[in-house]
């Protein structure tokens, strides 16, 4: 993983007040706070707007589920998925656009403690959040299973969620920090077998988000392609990620599910 210092100063809304794809790449190397635990954004995928993209929740228009994308830029977007798991968006555009970028994965640099017990299931966050990933469902309960290595701890949209606490109740959070300067977010070095750019955060009051400079990902280190397992919209090359950073998540190309043979026209299985 990348060594470094980490900016601790605040995204201003405008960085949000453009169209998501252009936003996205901009987003790698950021830091995501939500309380004592921070991630570096590493892999993110753009949605457009209305009519334009059919792979977004907003190309029908605006409903109840989506109406947070149609809000001002720089706010939360959190949906549940698959009934299992929740996943985070940032918004984009002025009100109105319903726009948003996915954050799939990143390096948490404060609080993995933290991270990794929410990820095991005894974390302290909201009870919404305490839901394991597709991936993390099958196979040993948790307290039989490996120690979560550092590079998964938020390697996918759901697991970055979890890592950070994020849930139904957070849909709408403004994460643009607008406070005092004495209550802005302050990162400081650590040492002993922390990575050189590992920090405590201080100074956030509790259940607020912020989006801070981070470290940006170098122009040249920036890849795109086709976003991960969606049916419609499939080639957009809008999915984003630093290369070679090992918490990148898998790509996966949508596979239809096979129809059960024993559905019927009042239980069909489910589709993706």
């Amino acid at each position: 993983m990348d060594s470094g210092t980490l900016d601790s100063a605040p995204l201003p809304r405008g960085f949000f007040d453009r169209p998501s794809h252009e936003v996205a790449p901009d987003l790698l190397g950021r830091v995501l706070v939500h309380g004592p635990v921070a991630v570096r954004l590493t892999e993110v995928e753009a949605y457009g707007g209305p009519g334009e993209d059919p792979a977004a929740h907003t190309y029908r228009g605006r409903t109840a589920r989506n109406a947070v994308m149609f809000g001002p830029p720089g706010h939360l977007y959190v949906y549940f998925t698959y009934g299992m798991h929740f996943c985070a968006n940032l918004v984009c555009l002025p009100e109105d656009h319903g726009s948003a970028v996915l954050l799939r994965a990143g390096e948490v640099v404060a609080r993995a403690d933290l991270a990794r017990s929410r990820r095991s299931g005894d974390g302290d966050g909201p009870p919404s959040s305490r839901r394991e990933s597709i991936a993390d469902r099958d196979g040993p309960p948790a307290s039989r299973r490996r120690p979560i290595a550092d590079r998964d701890l938020a390697r996918g949209p759901a697991r970055l969620a979890v890592a950070l606490g994020l849930a139904r109740e957070h849909n709408g959070l403004d994460a643009v920090w607008e406070g005092s300067a004495a209550g802005l977010p302050r990162f400081s070095e650590t040492g002993g077998a922390q990575p050189e750019h590992a920090a405590w955060l201080t100074g956030l009051p509790k259940g607020t988000v912020a989006v801070l400079g981070g470290r940006p990902a170098e122009a040249d280190t920036i890849r795109s392609g086709p976003r991960t397992g969606i049916s419609t919209a499939k080639d957009t090359p809008w999915r984003f990620w630093i290369d070679g950073d090992p918490t990148v998540s898998p790509f996966r190309p949508h596979t239809p599910r096979r129809r059960s043979t024993a559905a019927t026209s009042v239980g069909e299985a489910p589709s993706s």
